[in-house]
Parts: C-alpha cells; sequence; structure tokens
C-alpha cells in the first residue's frame, strides 16, 4: 500500500506523538509517567509493527487512538488530577471518573481484533468473532491490573498510590475490569451491526 493509503493512520500517529511531547513537559510525578507512558508506547510500537502487514480499517484506528490519547493525558497529570471534575459534578459523582473512561476505550481494541478475525478468517463461526475479543480484552485488563498492583508494593509509595488510582475505592480494580469489558462489548456490538453481511459468509468460506 502506498502512503496515501495510511493517510488517517499517520494523522493519528502525528498527533500523539504531538500530544506525548506536550504531556512530557513537567509531568506531575517522572516516575509516574514513565509508568504510565510505557505500556501506551509498547501498544503504539506494536500498533505500528502490525500496521506493515496488514492495514486495518479507519474506523479500528479511530477506536484504538483513543485510548492512547486519554492514557497519556493521565500519565501527565496523574489520572485522579486529570482536569475532570466537572464531569463527576455534572453526574453527582464523588471521585474523578477520568480512569474510568480511559478503561472503558481500552475495550475499543476488541473491534480491531474482531475484525482482524474476519478479514484473515482465522475462525469460522460468529460467537468465536464475537466472544473472542472479549474475552481476550477482560483478560487483558486482568493482566494489568495485576502490574498496577505489582508496581504499588515495589514503587515509591506515592508514585505507586497514583499508578494504581483507586482514590479510596476498594472495588476499584474490578470496576476497572468491568469498564474494559463493556467497552468490548459495545465495539462488538457495533462490528457485528457493520459487518453483519461479511460475518455470514465465513461458513461458506472455510
Amino acid at each position: 500500500m502506498n502512503q496515501a493509503d495510511y493517510k488517517l493512520p499517520i494523522i493519528l500517529l502525528s498527533i500523539y506523538l504531538l500530544e506525548f511531547t506536550v504531556c512530557a513537559i513537567a509531568p506531575y510525578d517522572r516516575s509516574v509517567w514513565w509508568a504510565e507512558n510505557i505500556p501506551v508506547m509498547l501498544v503504539v510500537g506494536s500498533i505500528i509493527l502490525i500496521s506493515r502487514g496488514y492495514r486495518f480499517s479507519n474506523t479500528s484506528y479511530l477506536f484504538m487512538s483513543v485510548f492512547i490519547l486519554l492514557h497519556t493525558i493521565g500519565g501527565h497529570y496523574t489520572f485522579e488530577r486529570v482536569p475532570f471534575r466537572f464531569v463527576s459534578d455534572l453526574f453527582g459523582l464523588e471521585r474523578n471518573h477520568f480512569d474510568r473512561v480511559a478503561h472503558f476505550s481500552v475495550g475499543f481494541y476488541a473491534y480491531a481484533i474482531a475484525e482482524y478475525l474476519m478479514v484473515k478468517r482465522l475462525v469460522h463461526t460468529r460467537w468465536i468473532v464475537a466472544l473472542l475479543p472479549v474475552f481476550a480484552i477482560a483478560s487483558l485488563a486482568a493482566m494489568y491490573e495485576i502490574f498496577e498492583w505489582q508496581y504499588a508494593l515495589n514503587s515509591d509509595p506515592s508514585a505507586g498510590i497514583a499508578v494504581l488510582g483507586s482514590q479510596g475505592d476498594v472495588w476499584d480494580a474490578q470496576k476497572d475490569m468491568l469498564a474494559d469489558t463493556l467497552g468490548a462489548i459495545l465495539v462488538v456490538t457495533l462490528f457485528f451491526i457493520q459487518h453483519k453481511t461479511e460475518l455470514k459468509t465465513l461458513r461458506t468460506t472455510r
């Protein structure tokens, strides 16, 4: 594919690089900034690597960029300090829910997973296309919560608490995983609505 085929991904990558540069300047806590941004950089690198052999749809790239952009902002402020209070006040919420929104956007990667399974004909039933992306996101969410837990235990106490971002909620990890999974269910439902015709051909092309 020529460069024109990657116009939107290149624009999204440029936006991320600009945001990354700005948010790298004087973050609230540099150690937290590293802890939050290294996973994002790995995600961006993985997308670039995969895209060399497979171009996702523009919808997939847009969905994948949401988490990247939100998480980069969270890394600059730490999630509990992101200027998001007006939303909490609007809905009468006690805590800053920016981190919950970011977790919800993690689920958006289920769209790209479902798309890849369908386009590459890696599975031959719609049930697997529906369930595998959701299960993959739920598993990834659990792994990330374990990472946050270990980081909180082994790092500077204040940095660990900032990365954990529980804000006093004892059920924060479970709610974060639920947010990830609900985001995945949402986009997989959208995927099935958009691609119901193509999905019907999975069995016939086996």
